[in-house]
This record gives structure tokens, C-alpha cells and sequence, in this order.
């Protein structure tokens, strides 16, 4: 009787200020009717619509260059050793009406090697760990089996990571995909059956495990772009790279904004992609490590040419590109002879416009002219970037060698 009238309720009063009631013929069905999935306990808890406010969902923060700065390492010291073989087994094959069946225990299985491999999605060796340790290898079992070889170990680093071993360089790996055997793995021991010989039908002599392959290795970082944007600081490299990509580099009005590398990418209508990387701004005397010196100047040299970024707010901004010229030179021969461009920034301000002709005359060479922060004339710098890769692309091919893709 009760039951009856609580399932023939069809209309419940509204209270004002209240969320909309769900009837109770939604939440408790008649025998034999399932209950609907999305129906829960919770359809008849009163709540105050008017006082719920929208709650956005958590973002994460942005990391400020500081920060960001100390994720970034260039160079990483890593001692790797190769896993231990697995121990060779002595025992002997034992079966019914076969009282001499002979030695029967199996090798080892070798140690695992550790290998480095590139992987693109990695950024600095700052995921790299000190200390690696292969796996090791499984013991051997009766009736000749084998131990199980120990798995290999691979560590991730990015792509511009060069391998030293002391003074000697060891591996250079530039392309994605490319991988170097740190450590060996140990070799397995050998089982009793190993042993056996006319002169010795039932050995007992088993041999352990050999252990890994340990060294020490120093891992160097070099960006890998196609072009460089070289600079003082508070040139507008950072700017520049915003304007003609989707990367996001820390801009503010000091000097040393940038802290580490960063690398954007510049899409063409042919859909080629051109990398281009904003160098951390580079003072007189860095090639004798002041201000950032030599922890950036590494970063150069994988850039195959080179963009100039000269500040025209400055008084004299023609010797910033002879000073600039100096300190590659000092830092690697050849290094400033590179193919390049010059580009003249915040020609936006008035005195760096009334600048611009007293620079083309000292240069006695067109230099590119243009504002990052307003965008202007930056189509001349991005069809001159597109000559230089295309030079660059048709160089390497002419000497037999796959060109830099992104």
C-alpha cells in the first residue's frame, strides 16, 4: 500500500532557490526494471545553484626563465655499467634406468648492455641520470638451457649529445634515431657441460658471471638548428624568434633575459620547416668565458649560418657586428666565416631609423632592417632565410650527405 502510493507520485512542489528535484520514480523503478547507469544517489541531494560559482580548471604555472634554467643542462658526468652475466650451473641429467646421464647445467645469460639513444622528444640532458646500471643476465638451468640475457637499457638524450671519454670523443650523435653502445654486458658463465671431455666424463667445474663494462662518460650537448641568432644582449633575439615562430622565449627590458637555448620553428609554404635558435646573448670577451662565455658558444657550431642581430638603439651598432665576428673566431676558426645575414632591430625607435644609413655605409652590404616588436619588414628576413637553408640543403646534398629535417 505504501509502495503503491510512493510510485504513483507524479508532481513534486519546486522549492525556490533549490536545484531541480528528480522524482522518485527515477531513482527507485519498479520490481523487475533495471536502474539506469546514470542515475545516482546524488540526484536528490538539494543544492543552492545560486550559490555555486564557476571554478575554472587548474592550470598548470609557467615557469619563469630562472626556473626553466634550472631544468636546461648542456653536460652531464655519467658513470654506466653494463650488466652482470648470469653464473653457469653445475649439475647432472638425472632420469629413470639412466644411472650416468651425464652433465647437463647450461651457461649463463649475458648482461644487458646500456646504450644511449636519441630521441627528439627530449630537450637537455636534464632527465639524464648520474649512475646507470645494466641488467643482469640469468643462471643456467639443467638440461642445457641457457640462462635468460639481461634486458637492454636504454637512456634517452637529445639530439646534439656529444659522447667523451676524457679528452676523446667518442660518439657524435646529431640525427634522431641514432644510438651508442655505452656498456657492454657482462659475458655468461659457463655450465659443467661446458667442461666435459674425454678425460673428464663427469666435470663439476662451473664458472661465474663476468661483470659489466664500466666507465665513465661525459655527455655535451650542442643545439642542433639550422640557423643561429647571434647577438648581444638585449639585442631582441628573444623578440625576433616570437615573431617568426610559436616559441615562447622570456622577453623583458635587461640585459641576459635568456638563460639557455630555445628553439623555434619557422614554417615555409613548400612545408619546409627551418629551426632556428635563440643563442643566450654573447658579451665582449666570452670566448675567454665571461658573462655566459663558453657554456653557449657550444651551440654555435651546430648551426650550419648564421643571423646577426644587431641592436641600432646603441651608439655605433656597426661594431657590434665586428666584435661579434671576434669572439666566434677566438672561440673556433672558421666559425664566423659562416654564411649569414645581418639584421638591424628596433628600427621602430626614432634614433635607431636616423642609424640605419650610417650602418648599411659602414657594412657596404644590405643589412635587414625590421622591428620584432611591431613586425615590420619581417617577410625580408624570412624569404632571406629561406635562400640560406635552401644554399644549405643543396650544399649537403652535393656532398653526399642527408640534410638537417624537422
Amino acid at each position: 500500500m505504501i509502495r503503491s502510493r510512493l510510485f504513483s507520485a507524479r508532481s513534486w512542489p519546486v522549492l525556490e532557490g533549490l536545484g531541480c528535484w528528480t522524482p522518485l520514480a527515477r531513482v527507485f523503478p519498479s520490481p523487475g526494471r533495471l536502474l539506469p547507469q546514470h542515475a545516482s544517489p546524488r540526484l536528490l541531494s538539494v543544492s543552492c545553484a545560486g550559490c555555486t560559482k564557476h571554478q575554472d580548471p587548474p592550470r598548470k604555472k609557467r615557469l619563469s626563465e630562472k626556473k626553466l634554467k634550472r631544468h636546461f643542462v648542456d653536460h652531464r658526468r655519467v658513470l654506466v655499467r653494463g650488466g652482470r652475466g648470469g653464473d653457469g650451473v653445475s649439475c647432472f641429467h638425472s632420469e629413470p634406468r639412466k644411472e650416468f646421464g651425464g652433465p647437463d647445467g647450461g651457461d649463463g645469460g649475458y648482461g644487458g648492455h646500456v646504450i644511449l639513444r636519441v630521441d627528439r622528444q627530449v630537450k637537455s640532458l636534464s632527465s639524464v641520470l648520474s649512475q646507470y646500471q645494466g641488467f643482469d643476465g640469468g643462471a643456467g638451468g639443467r638440461k642445457n638451457c641457457f640462462g635468460r640475457s639481461g634486458a637492454i637499457l636504454y637512456v634517452q638524450v637529445p639530439v646534439g649529445t656529444l659522447v667523451k671519454e676524457g679528452n676523446e670523443v667518442l660518439a657524435d650523435l646529431s640525427h634522431p634515431g641514432d644510438e651508442f653502445i655505452a656498456a657492454l654486458g657482462g659475458a655468461g658463465g659457463k655450465g659443467n657441460r661446458f667442461f666435459l671431455a674425454n678425460g673428464n666424463r663427469a666435470p663439476t667445474t662451473c664458472t661465474p658471471g663476468q661483470p659489466g663494462q664500466e666507465r665513465v662518460l661525459f655527455l655535451e650537448l650542442k643545439t642542433v638548428a639550422h640557423a643561429g641568432l647571434v647577438g648581444f644582449p638585449n639585442a631582441g633575439k628573444s623578440s625576433l624568434l616570437r615573431a617568426i615562430s610559436n616559441a615562447r622565449p622570456a622577453v623583458a627590458s635587461y640585459p641576459f633575459t635568456t638563460l639557455n637555448p630555445h628553439v623555434g620553428v619557422v614554417h615555409c609554404e613548400d612545408h619546409q620547416q627551418i629551426a632556428v635558435a635563440d643563442i643566450p646573448g654573447i658579451v665582449r670577451g666570452a670566448h675567454q668565458n665571461r658573462g655566459l662565455g663558453l657554456a653557449f658558444l657550444r651551440h654555435i657550431e651546430r648551426c650550419p649560418f648564421l643571423l646577426f642581430v644587431l641592436d641600432l638603439s646603441v651608439p655605433e651598432p656597426w661594431t657590434q657586428l665586428d666584435d661579434l665576428k671576434y669572439e666566434l673566431e677566438q672561440y673556433r676558426e672558421g666559425l664566423s666565416g659562416r654564411p649569414h645575414a645581418v639584421v638591424a632591430n628596433k628600427v621602430d625607435l626614432p634614433q635607431a631609423r636616423a642609424r640605419l644609413p650610417q650602418l648599411q655605409a659602414r657594412l657596404g652590404r644590405e643589412a635587414i632592417a625590421l622591428s620584432a616588436t611591431t613586425g615590420e619588414n619581417l617577410e625580408e628576413l624570412l624569404l632571406h632565410l629561406k635562400e640560406l637553408h635552401d644554399d644549405h640543403v643543396a650544399a649537403e646534398l652535393e656532398r653526399g650527405r642527408q640534410p638537417l629535417r624537422w
